[in-house]
């Protein structure tokens, strides 16, 4: 691969920024005040300002640069697989804007993530199948960007467990390393439309990928109605992410004061 091929946009830098500037402000303040009470530590349930502020911006930058490590993930692997055409689509610029419309991309996701705590996959890359090596990479395309979550949510959950770090960044860093394993568990189900389905689809017969391409705009808002709709299908993915969570290491009450704190305004 031409080193040239991979060149990170000025944008990228700049979500990685705002990350890193809300990373300091929960660490300056944190969103909410730890009390101990002999053994027992609690929390103060008045939002603090600043770490509030700081908690929104780490989450949500966080999320947005996960959505990019994600799709380039796709479109560096299509690319070493032989699909040439993602770098002249733009797509290994890690540019956002590449690979997102604005409303169904990055405005609906981030909204049902402010409200819900659901991440919803918003990104796409459209590889050229027909110019990758074999099924294998095909699969593996499609693999890839699950599996970067997944390697997110697990350095960060390594971080929170390693490094001593403040509470309001403790806080963030394990709520936004839940997102990521959750983003891995919603992605790898084998749904049309999901990269899950994606992986086994070179393997089905004609058939059943022709039914898969009928269904692939519509399947995965049916699985969100449901997890909407019918809390134990919500509940049953939590439980799945939590249970990574803590094979990495992670503690669940400090994910559960992170996404407390982020959905301040459910609180007030």
């Amino acid at each position: 691969m031409q080193r040239s091929a991979v060149r990170p946009s000025p944008l990228f830098y700049i979500i990685v920024a705002v990350t890193i500037v809300g990373g300091v402000l929960v660490t300056l303040q944190s969103p909410l005040e730890l009390v101990q009470y002999g053994n027992v530590i609690t929390v103060d349930r008045e939002p603090q300002p600043l770490g509030t502020a700081g908690i929104v911006l780490l989450v949500l930058g966080g999320w947005a640069v996960s959505l990019i490590l994600h799709e380039f993930g796709h479109a560096f692997v299509a690319y070493k697989g032989g699909d040439h055409e993602v770098a002249i689509k733009g797509y290994l610029s890690m540019d956002i804007r590449r690979y997102t419309d604005p409303v169904f991309s990055i405005v609906l996701p981030l909204l049902i993530l402010v409200i819900g705590g659901v991440p919803l996959p918003g990104g796409a890359v459209w590889i050229n199948q027909w110019a990758l090596r074999s099924r294998a990479v095909a699969c593996r395309v499609s693999l890839a960007g699950p599996l970067s979550n997944l390697a997110l949510g697990i350095l960060l959950t390594a971080a929170v467990v390693l490094i001593d770090m403040p509470a309001g960044l403790l806080m963030g860093l394990s709520y936004l390393a839940t997102l990521q394993i959750l983003a891995f568990v919603l992605n790898i189900l084998p749904v049309p439309g999901l990269d899950g389905y994606g992986a086994i689809e070179p393997y089905l017969s004609p058939q059943a990928r022709e039914f898969g391409a009928k269904a692939r705009p519509w399947a995965p808002l049916i699985l969100f109605a449901l997890i909407f709709a019918v809390p134990q299908v919500g509940y049953a993915l939590w439980d799945v992410t939590h249970f990574i969570f803590g094979l990495a290491g992670g503690e669940e009450v400090f994910s559960n004061w992170g996404q407390f704190a982020f959905m301040f305004w459910k609180n007030l």
